[in-house]
């Protein structure tokens, strides 16, 4: 083993290493067809219904009739050094 040669494995951790390739080539499969049916349950239909119900959640449409995306906060009445070092 001293002659610069890699050890040789034994059955069983060739065994394991055949496995895991095996497992990993699996995995890639298994992964791919989960996100295709969470796509085709979950995210999918909503896209389509939103589209049928012509909502707009992020409100794109209005930017071509107003030019800003800019909203201002009516939540902050007067800011002040005080309420910046508060977080909430």
């Amino acid at each position: 083993m001293t002659d610069g040669q890699p050890p040789q494995l034994s059955f069983l951790s060739r065994l394991r290493a055949g496995w895991l390739e095996i497992a990993a080539a699996f995995a890639e499969v298994q992964t791919l067809i989960l996100l295709v049916v969470a796509y085709l349950v979950a995210i999918g239909p909503i896209a389509l219904a939103m589209g049928a119900a012509r909502q707009d959640p992020l409100h794109k449409r209005m930017l071509r009739v107003v030019g800003s995306a800019w909203n201002t906060a009516d939540s902050v009445a007067s800011p002040d050094l005080e309420r910046a070092k508060r977080l909430f």
